[in-house]
């Protein structure tokens, strides 16, 4: 993909100073840019780097004053940083638009698709499946049957849709995802062995999700695994069956949620956090990285940490504590010392 100068600075409403016919063919940082490269300047900390960078075209703050001549072109607009963010969407879309079906794939007749669909090599979709417009579904992904998909969402390579599940519009879904595998749901027999509980709920994703790499949604022993619109994982995360995340909640690599859950609108959840079962968490908390949750948390906006988590206030001053346990005990050690050589001095 190469665009000019002039046509940069059109899509960003923008300034231009230098050559319009500029070629730009790639982005880059502005500390690694290379001739023929895009990048940005939004940190003054940076600043030093606009005086030697290869790059043929920066985009800078209207407010920008070179201190020095400036080799490449710039482009003055009102946020630099999110006039960059803006084309990294529109290089991502273009670098995603494929089109039509490709061979060996292998696609249930009833298959009912949008206009703009994409169905790499050797997909397999089911029955009674239902695409919005311009799904990408990308190589060795599997469809079950009764599944829907809406509009402008993209199952990268090696995704798994189990039957029954419904995903909406504008989702992303990394490498290695699984939406729909079974619950972790077995009873103790009377010979003490575990008999399988079937699944037969579904998982349902809302709109504007996305699932990073080798990330699994169980389905529901019954009714549905829901993760609610805006919702945000990251890699390597189980999410439990019959688990309710609500809107805009993030979650970060390696936490796991346990069974019938329910998480609040707008949490942020730290890295290899843990929660149990059969709780609920309010709206607006915030989890610290590799705490354990073993109770609902009920007061909206609460912000904790540690295993087993609480307050974060009272976290921080039980840590300082912990710190200095060697230091006490040596103390008290002396403390216990001094106590019997007092107890036998002579009245």
């Amino acid at each position: 993909m190469e665009f000019t100068a002039r046509q940069i600075c059109d899509l960003l409403n923008g300034k231009l100073e230098g050559r319009e016919d500029i070629k730009i063919s790639r982005l880059s940082k502005i500390e690694e840019g290379a001739e023929g490269s895009l990048t940005f300047l939004a940190n003054p900390k940076y600043e030093s780097f606009i005086y030697t960078t290869k790059a043929s075209l920066v985009i800078v703050s209207d407010s920008f004053i070179p201190e020095k001549k400036l080799e490449p072109a710039i482009i003055r607009v009102e946020n630099p940083y999110q006039s960059f963010v803006h084309l990294l969407e529109i290089y991502n879309q273009i670098r995603n638009d494929r089109k039509g079906i490709e061979e060996m794939s292998s696609i249930s007749p009833d298959l009912v698709a949008g206009e703009g669909c994409y169905v790499g090599a050797f997909v397999y979709i089911g029955s009674n499946v239902t695409l919005g417009k311009n799904v990408k579904i990308y190589p060795h992904s599997f469809v079950g049957d009764n599944v829907s998909i809406g509009d402008n969402t993209i199952l990268f390579s090696g995704v798994r849709v189990y039957s029954d599940c419904k995903i909406g519009s504008d989702c992303t879904l990394h490498s290695g995802t699984i939406i729909g595998a079974d619950g972790f749901g077995f009873t103790p027999s009377n010979n003490n062995q575990y008999k399988k509980v079937a699944q037969i709920g579904n998982v349902i994703i809302e709109d504007f999700v996305e699932i990073g790499a080798n990330t699994t949604i169980d389905r529901a022993t019954l009714g549905s695994t829901i993760l609610r619109k805006g919702v945000k994982l990251d890699n390597l995360i189980q999410i439990a069956h019959n688990v309710e995340i609500g809107e805009n909640t993030v979650i970060a690599a390696q936490t796991g949620v346990a069974g019938s859950t329910k998480i609040g609108r707008d949490c942020m959840i730290g890295g290899q956090v843990g929660i149990v079962g059969h709780i609920e968490i309010a709206d607006r908390v915030k989890i610290a990285a590799q705490s354990g949750i073993g109770t609902s948390i009920t007061t909206p906006g609460e912000i904790v940490q540690g295993s087993p988590a609480f307050g974060i206030g009272d976290y921080k001053r039980t840590y300082v504590v912990f710190r200095k346990l060697p230091e006490l005990e040596k103390r008290i050690k002396e403390l216990e010392q001094t106590i019997t050589d007092l107890r036998q001095i002579p009245s």
